[in-house]
Parts: C-alpha cells; sequence; structure tokens
C-alpha cells in the first residue's frame, strides 16, 4: 500500500464519519473526511492519491451522484459504496459506473479495511484482478440457464417471489437454484455474488440465458 495513500470518507451521518476516522487511524491509514458529496468535490482538485469511501444515500448530492460526476470527468480515483440494506441495484449501478467494491451494512471493520487497502493497492493488483475475472467466467459457464435467470434476478434486488412469478416457479424452486448458485460461484454472500457477476460482466452470460432457457 502506498505510504501516502489517503482515504476519503464522504458521508453526511457524523457518526459514521467519526467511526470510519477512528477505524483506519488505528490501522495506520491516512483519512479525510467529508459531510457531503459537493465538499469533497470542492477538495477534488487538490487531491493526488488514495481512495474514496462514501454512502450511496445522502442529502444533496447522492453517492451514485457523486460515481456518475466522477465518471464524467474521468476521474481514476478508486471508489468503494457503502449500501443499506435492499440497496443492490444502486450498488450495481454504482459498480457500472466505476465502483471498486460496496459493502452492505452492517459490515465488520476487517472488511472495510481488506475493501479499502484493495482499492488503494489497486493498480498493482490489475494482474489479479484479470486472473479472479477468469475463474468467476469459468464459474458462470457452469451456471445452466435457468440459474442465469435467477442470479440475472437477484442482481436486480428482486425477491425469490418475484424471481419464480417472472420465471413461472415456486418461490421454494428459486431458492433451491439460488443455493446452486451461490454454491457454483462459491459465494459467501449476496453482495459477494453480485461483486463477481458484475466483474465478469454478466450481461453477456444473461443475455444467452434469456434466449436459450426453456
Amino acid at each position: 500500500m502506498p505510504s501516502d495513500a489517503i482515504v476519503h470518507v464522504v458521508d453526511d451521518d457524523e457518526g459514521v464519519r467519526h467511526s470510519l476516522e477512528f477505524l483506519l487511524s488505528t490501522a495506520a491509514i491516512k483519512v479525510h473526511s467529508y459531510d457531503s458529496a459537493e465538499a469533497f468535490l470542492s477538495a477534488l482538485p487538490q487531491i493526488e492519491t488514495g481512495c474514496v469511501v462514501t454512502d450511496i444515500r445522502m442529502s444533496g448530492m447522492s453517492g451514485l451522484d457523486l460515481m456518475k460526476h466522477l465518471k464524467s470527468q474521468d476521474v481514476k480515483i478508486p471508489v468503494i459504496v457503502i449500501t443499506g440494506h435492499g440497496d443492490v441495484p444502486l450498488a450495481v449501478e454504482a459498480m457500472k459506473n466505476g465502483a471498486v467494491d460496496f459493502l452492505e451494512k452492517p459490515f465488520d471493520d476487517e472488511t472495510l479495511l481488506t475493501a479499502v487497502r484493495s482499492a488503494l493497492n489497486q493498480r498493482h493488483e490489475r494482474n489479479t484482478r484479470e486472473a479472479e475475472r477468469s475463474d468467476i467466467v469459468e464459474r458462470l459457464q457452469s451456471l445452466s440457464n435457468r440459474e442465469r435467470q435467477v442470479l440475472e434476478g437477484l442482481i436486480q434486488g428482486h425477491p425469490n417471489k418475484t424471481i419464480g412469478f417472472d420465471l413461472g416457479i415456486s418461490a421454494r424452486t428459486v431458492e433451491i437454484y439460488r443455493a446452486n448458485v451461490m454454491t457454483k460461484m462459491h459465494a459467501s454472500s449476496l453482495s459477494d455474488l453480485v461483486r463477481m457477476a458484475l466483474i465478469a460482466d454478466f450481461t453477456h452470460f444473461s443475455d444467452n440465458g434469456r434466449k436459450t432457457a426453456s
């Protein structure tokens, strides 16, 4: 991890900012915090290195809007988004706009620190990420068409009942397919599964699944 790396925490919740500041500081990671996306953007011209940790839901400019702005300005700084329960579709959109990872609340300290260190070392980890992507693609190819359809529904944030209705199967059957997908993908959680699907550009696979599934 670069010695001059700085984590820029963007959150309108003072308690969350202080908590993250304390955690990162105790891990010997430099941190600056901002109470809004607008405040961070004001400081952006002076920011040369590091990564951003931002809540996806904030008053004023949201974390998602911040991501879109950074992408439109071709700003390369890595961004990790923090999401609440049920915000998977927003997290997916954020990753499509350049976020390197997302953490679903509640998350433990080590999960955040691991994500931050990974983001700060991003340039050094490109080769590792390519190897990871190839591995994920291989796992996706092992899924049946129906399993791919269920995965697509999960990525869109749909509950089992809705996925079952769309596919003409029961929610219980969806649960079985979901368990199979988690096992085949070696996913430890829904957020882990979504992250892998996005890394591998699952849209390509899901399009094939819709065309060929019976």
